[in-house]
């Protein structure tokens, strides 16, 4: 099983999706406290590419790419769509987002559970 650290970019198989889940093999960032959890799963908030319309929504995070990231393309967190999964979907790790990133994101999963 992956050992993962909160903030970490990895590939992530979500197939089978259900209707609009998020699906395919995509990065994710890992979002889970350390020592959280007693099983092998893994916490994290899926990435997707960006697009315009997304700066409207506050549940998007965007991601610029840079070498430590691992990302190819401006991408998006998606906080909406933030799961809890089995460790065997962990493909690859491919980066490390920056501390004000992975901050941004935790805030934003807090407002899409209602809390401020």
């Amino acid at each position: 099983m992956p050992k993962t650290t909160r903030g970490e970019v990895w590939e992530v198989a979500f197939d089978p999706a259900v209707g609009s889940e998020i699906c395919k093999t995509r990065p994710a960032v890992v979002m889970q406290a350390r020592n959280i959890g007693r099983l092998p799963l893994c916490i994290v908030v899926p990435l997707t590419e960006w697009k315009p319309v997304f700066a409207a929504c506050v549940w998007f995070i965007p991601l610029a790419p840079t070498t430590k990231n691992g990302l190819s393309k401006p991408s998006a967190a998606d906080a909406f769509q933030v799961k809890s999964l089995s460790e065997e979907r962990l493909k690859r790790r491919i980066g490390r987002l920056a501390e004000d990133e992975i901050a941004a994101i935790a805030a934003a999963i807090a407002l899409c559970v209602g809390h401020r």
